[in-house]
């Protein structure tokens, strides 16, 4: 694993301590850290502040995004992915799917490349989420 995604899962273990929901983020431009940042959902009562969305505001104005990688501990959903979308951001590198698929064919439909790693420590991360706190889970995914 690289640099990166160990980065993008170190903010979801910061957000899980904050009491938020692990999920982290990095975007990375020509080989170099940019930003990094975690889902605030929670800690902030913010209902848009995805991991993607604090790493991006992190980010501040960077130009064009279109030599950047964004890295995800989870496959993103559609408020994270209209976002990468929009920026044409054209990779994304995530840690796992398997808990929740997100919206990586809409992403690819518009250009994007997406990386699924599959790791097992993201999964792990994930299923004990969800099941020690079902319904911070549902709120976040909309299905409350």
């Amino acid at each position: 694993m690289d640099e990166f995604m160990q980065e993008a899962i170190r903010q979801a273990q910061k957000s899980l301590s904050e009491g938020g929901i692990p999920i982290g983020s990095v975007l990375v431009k020509q080989g170099r850290l940019v930003a990094s940042g975690h889902n605030k959902r929670v800690q902030e009562s913010n209902p848009i502040l995805h991991g993607e969305m604090d790493c991006l505001n992190n980010a501040g104005r960077v130009g064009s995004f279109r030599n950047t990688v964004i890295y995800s501990r989870l496959m993103p959903c559609y408020v994270r992915a209209g976002t990468i979308v929009q920026f044409k951001i054209p990779k994304v590198i995530v840690g796992e799917s398997r808990t929740f698929s997100g919206a990586r064919e809409f992403m690819e439909q518009h250009g994007v490349e997406v990386v699924d790693l599959d790791l097992p420590e993201c999964v792990e991360m994930m299923r004990d989420f969800i099941v020690r706190k079902p319904e911070l889970w549902n709120e976040d995914i909309g299905e409350l």
